[in-house]
């Protein structure tokens, strides 16, 4: 029998039985398990979990759809959802917070906080206690080695902080949820360090962002997915190459911004060389190695 591994947790026992009995009518094997600490956990096997992720982000947006409620009669429960078990604010708040694990989280936390305070009048304070290092020098790095990874939790406009974190949420969270803590952790501080580094190098401490982060998460991910694909952790081709062709538009001139280009590149070959060694040289692809790490 397949280990079953926890899928999504909900408030609401209907929601959480209507979305288990379509699981089950899809093939996938499905269990409800209610506590009064947990609420309504959705369990399903190991090598069906990004398939089942990918369902419930659908459903979230059209639990009302009759597919479901089809799925509950052919299993002969009914199923009846009231205006008051479901929102859209509440479910992607489930959504939100289920995909993701702490470290993300707080990640995701802390670039927002900067980014808000930095729009309240504080910008300049802020980017100045993260900003990298105007001499980098051994000095510098043990008076003050926030500033090694800081710039990358500084953001200098919408748009930017929105592209960032969301993706960090999305990819930042799947590693989490798979691989466990430490492997994001690892990631962060790798990527944060090699991109800031090669970016100060090219163009000095004038820069901020988490895209060379967001850019080794995704190196991580399409090479973790190639070389263990067992693992359910992987990125779509057409979105490797979108983001490997605006990393192309970056190094010709063709954004009408300013792209921190030395930063995605090297994020994206620290992801990709991490991935590598992740699962050939640690071994992470064995499954008591994942167990072990994800508690």
């Amino acid at each position: 029998m397949d280990t079953l591994q926890p899928l999504v947790q909900l408030k609401d026992h209907n929601i959480a039985l209507l979305f288990s009995n379509y699981l089950q009518s899809l093939g996938i094997q499905a269990q409800l398990k209610s506590s009064q600490e947990d609420g309504h956990v959705i369990l399903c096997p190991e090598d069906k979990i990004a398939q089942a992720k990918v369902e419930f982000d659908a459903f979230i947006l059209k639990p009302y759809d009759d597919k479901y409620q089809q799925a509950a009669w052919d299993r002969g429960e009914t199923v009846t959802l009231n205006s008051g078990d479901f929102s859209l604010l509440s479910s992607f708040k489930d959504s939100f917070i289920a995909h993701a694990g702490i470290v993300t989280l707080l990640v995701f936390a802390l670039c927002w906080l900067v980014f808000i305070f930095s729009e309240l009048g504080w910008a300049q304070q802020i980017f100045y206690a993260l900003q990298f290092y105007p001499q980098l020098s051994i000095d510098a790095l043990l008076a003050d080695p926030v500033r090694l990874i800081g710039p990358a939790f500084f953001h200098f406009s919408w748009l930017h902080i929105v592209f960032n974190t969301m993706w960090w949420w999305q990819l930042g969270g799947s590693i989490e949820k798979i691989l466990g803590k430490s492997t994001l952790i690892n990631l962060l501080l790798l990527s944060a360090i090699v991109s800031n580094v090669g970016q100060y190098l090219v163009s000095g401490s004038n820069f901020g962002g988490l895209s060379g982060v967001v850019y080794a998460l995704v190196g991580f991910v399409w090479w973790f997915g190639y070389l263990a694909p067992d693992r359910g952790l992987f990125l779509a081709k057409p979105l490797v190459g979108f983001l490997l062709f605006w990393l192309v538009l970056g190094f010709a001139d063709l954004l009408p911004v300013n792209v921190a280009n030395t930063a995605h590149l090297l994020g994206l070959l620290s992801g990709c060389f991490l991935a590598v060694f992740t699962v050939k040289v640690i071994g992470v692809n064995s499954k008591n190695n994942i167990k072990k790490d994800s508690k």
